[in-house]
C-alpha cells in the first residue's frame, strides 16, 4: 500500500498550483450549494414569505408585490433556493476557505479548524439575522412612508436584489471577529495597531454601511455601522486577550521574573 503524498507548503507550491487548489475549493463549494439547493426548492415559496415579511407587514391591506415577466415568479424562486442553499452549505464553505489557507498556518495553528467553522458560521448567520430582523424592516418602512403620497408597484426582482445584499453583506461584515482572531493569532495584526488605526476604521465602517443599506439615510447607516463598531471595538479586545502579543508580554514578564529572582539570589 503505497504511503499517502503530502500537501505542499504554499513555498513550495507554484502559482498555477495555487489557483488549481483555489480552483478545487470553489468547485467544492459550488457543488455542496447545488446539492443543498434541491431540498431549499421544495420550500422555495415558503422560505420567499418569511424573506417578504419585512415589507408584506408594511404594504396596504390586501397589495402585493408585482413581477413584470412571464418567467419572473420562478426565477425568484430559484435564486430563493440558491439563497438558503448557500447558508445551508455555509459550514462546509468555510471549511474549504480553511483548507486553503491552512498550508500557511504553523502545525499548531490548524488545530482551529473546527472553532473557525463553528464561529464564522455563527457570525454569518448572527448578521443576516440582524440584517434581516433590525436593519431591513426600518428601510422597508422608510422608502413606503416616503412614497406613501404615490401606488407602490413593488416588484419581486427589485425586492429580492435588496434583500439579498443586505443579508449577504452583513453576514460578512459580521465576520470580523472571527477574522481578527485568526490574524492576530497568526501575529499579522494587534490590538495596539488596531487602537491606533480605530479613526481610520470608523471611517472604512460607514462607507461599507452606506453601501451595504439600502437607503441613503444616516439614521439606517447608524443602525448598522454602530453595531460594526462594536464588532471592531470587541475585535480588539479579542486581539488583546488571544493575540500573539499577549503570549510576549507573558515570555517579557517571566524573563523580567527571572532575571529579578537571580538578582535576588
Amino acid at each position: 500500500m503505497g504511503m499517502r503524498k503530502a500537501r505542499k507548503s504554499p513555498d513550495e507550491m507554484t502559482f498555477l498550483e495555487h489557483l488549481e487548489d483555489l480552483r478545487k475549493r470553489i468547485i467544492n463549494s459550488l457543488i455542496a450549494i447545488v446539492i443543498a439547493v434541491i431540498p431549499s426548492a421544495i420550500y422555495a415559496s415558503d422560505i420567499y414569505d418569511i424573506l417578504a415579511k419585512p415589507i408584506t407587514k408594511y404594504l396596504p391591506e390586501g397589495q402585493k408585490m408585482a413581477f413584470l415577466k412571464l418567467p419572473s415568479p420562478f426565477m425568484l424562486y430559484m435564486k430563493v433556493s440558491f439563497l438558503t442553499a448557500a447558508f445551508i452549505a455555509a459550514p462546509f464553505i468555510f471549511l474549504q476557505i480553511w483548507y486553503f489557507v491552512a498550508p500557511g498556518l504553523f502545525q499548531k495553528e490548524k488545530k482551529y479548524v473546527w472553532p473557525f467553522v463553528a464561529f464564522t458560521t455563527s457570525f454569518f448567520i448572527l448578521g443576516a439575522l440582524f440584517g434581516y430582523f433590525v436593519v431591513f424592516p426600518y428601510a422597508c418602512r422608510f422608502f413606503l412612508q416616503m412614497g406613501q403620497k404615490f401606488q407602490a408597484v413593488i416588484t419581486v426582482e427589485e425586492y429580492f436584489s435588496l434583500i439579498l445584499k443586505l443579508l449577504l453583506g452583513i453576514g460578512v461584515v459580521f465576520e470580523t471577529p472571527t477574522l481578527i482572531f485568526f490574524l492576530s493569532r497568526m501575529g499579522l495584526v494587534t490590538s495596539r495597531w488596531m487602537l491606533k488605526n480605530f479613526k481610520y476604521a470608523v471611517l472604512v465602517i460607514f462607507i461599507i454601511a452606506a453601501v451595504i443599506t439600502p437607503t441613503p439615510d444616516m439614521i439606517t447607516q447608524s443602525f448598522l455601522a454602530l453595531p460594526m463598531l462594536a464588532l471592531y471595538s470587541f475585535s480588539i479586545l479579542i486581539a488583546f486577550l488571544f493575540g500573539k502579543e499577549r503570549k510576549a508580554r507573558r515570555a517579557q514578564k517571566r524573563g523580567t521574573d527571572k532575571t529579578e529572582a537571580d538578582l535576588a539570589g
